[in-house]
């Protein structure tokens, strides 16, 4: 399997170097990667000692913050080495106060991680929820490294639970030190393979999304904006979730409500189409302080990292992409807030979205009537808000504790 894993990825990194001189896209990849190694040897001196982390985007890297925070505790003597796979998650993220050096994962090629591992030379690693990198997890193992996945999520159907990925299931439950899964499903599948170094961590987004209330939430020029109208916040939205506030508004009014949306891609040509559909005024983040805020009802988020502050100002809130086939993005963030929740149709993969239906805290919408129901009622019902939203909060807070499990393993065996 390792075998045509390696074959398979020679052939990538072949492709990926002509395809470079065609599509922009896949030149951006290839050369935000070809001089990391460079860059560690010249950044990382072999006096010191590094835990290296790796994520694949920011979602991860939110994911494992309250961890990566008190690694810090723990191992003042370490400096902490973040990687990222993805663009989006190092972009918004490669400033951040948690890592002393933040880079690209080069491709996982037998010559990158060998070199990666020997200039690095970490400590400890620790890989989030399903970062799975053969070469890079073989040379860990191979410098005895202890290695460790967090907020780990295995299901039946991943393939490396069939007949045919049994040599690389063996391969990634020897490289790792510790399983910590988010479920005890998870922790059965393993204990099934007869994977015994696990324990049921629980998911730290809940540890995470509880920081928030703790931060400075304060965003200049929202408050003038609202106006103390009933503030509905779409966050992370796609085609499909804007279709549906686009056909609200044609139909109802919005005299007493004010409308923040935050796109999950940020394009200058796509907000300014998504404007021009709007039957109604909108202005964007960017020229809010250029204009008298109260003159508009719908602002356009045209910046990122903003999200989880503008979901504090919330009183109704929608979670995009599981109107399309992109997945649901963070629905935790506007539940610690209590806010009530709308989300589309797709959520079967998200437990956290069936769990807070169960709640009634979160609406599931299947098309444009469903969601001009479910905003009409949240607007004019302001007991089943503030009932929907107590319901979320006290889900996150029940659900509280990974971090403290994670932390507790380490201390005993440090």
């Amino acid at each position: 399997m390792i075998t045509l894993y390696n074959i398979l990825i020679f052939k990538t990194t072949v492709l990926l170097f002509f395809l470079k001189f065609f599509n922009k896209k896949i030149r951006v990849f290839v050369d935000q990667r070809k001089n990391v190694l460079n860059t560690l040897e010249k950044n990382i001196s072999k006096s010191e000692k590094y835990i290296w982390i790796h994520v694949a985007s920011l979602g991860e890297y939110e994911q494992g913050l309250p961890v990566f925070k008190e690694l810090k505790k723990i191992y003042k003597d370490h400096k902490i080495l973040l990687s990222f796979f993805s663009s989006s998650g190092y972009e918004v993220k490669k400033n951040n106060k948690i890592a002393d050096l933040t880079v690209y994962l080069p491709l996982d090629n037998y010559f990158n991680s060998k070199k990666f591992i020997k200039i690095v030379s970490p400590k400890m690693a620790f890989f989030v929820k399903y970062e799975f990198w053969p070469n890079y997890l073989r040379n860990l193992s191979k410098n005895n490294i202890p290695t460790y996945l967090i907020a780990g999520r295995f299901r039946q159907s991943h393939w490396f639970f069939k007949w045919y990925g049994k040599s690389f299931l063996k391969m990634i439950s020897s490289s790792f030190s510790h399983f910590f899964v988010q479920n005890k499903t998870s922790l059965e599948l393993l204990k099934k393979f007869k994977i015994s170094n696990s324990s049921l961590m629980g998911d730290s987004r809940f540890d995470r999304v509880y920081s928030l209330l703790n931060q400075n939430n304060f965003i200049k020029n929202i408050s003038d904006f609202i106006d103390q109208k009933t503030c509905f916040v779409a966050g992370s939205t796609w085609f499909e979730d804007e279709s549906l506030i686009i056909d609200y508004l044609k139909s109802n009014s919005t005299e007493n409500i004010r409308w923040i949306i935050a796109p999950h891609q940020i394009n200058s040509k796509k907000i300014k189409e998504f404007q021009n559909r709007l039957n109604v005024k909108s202005v964007t983040l960017s020229n809010l302080e250029n204009n008298n805020p109260k003159d508009y009802k719908i602002l356009i988020v045209d910046c990122i990292g903003l999200l989880t502050k503008l979901y504090s100002y919330a009183n109704i809130s929608y979670v995009g992409g599981a109107m399309g086939k992109t997945g649901l993005h963070n629905i935790l963030e506007p539940a610690i807030f209590k806010c009530p929740i709308v989300i589309g149709k797709n959520h079967d993969k998200f437990p956290e979205a069936q769990e807070m239906i169960t709640r009634k805290g979160l609406i599931s919408v299947k098309n444009n009537l469903d969601f001009n129901n479910a905003v009409n009622k949240l607007i004019n019902d302001k007991e089943l808000c503030l009932k929907m939203g107590e319901n979320n909060y006290n889900y996150i807070f029940d659900n509280l504790g990974a971090t403290k499990n994670v932390v507790s393993f380490l201390k005993q065996n440090k």
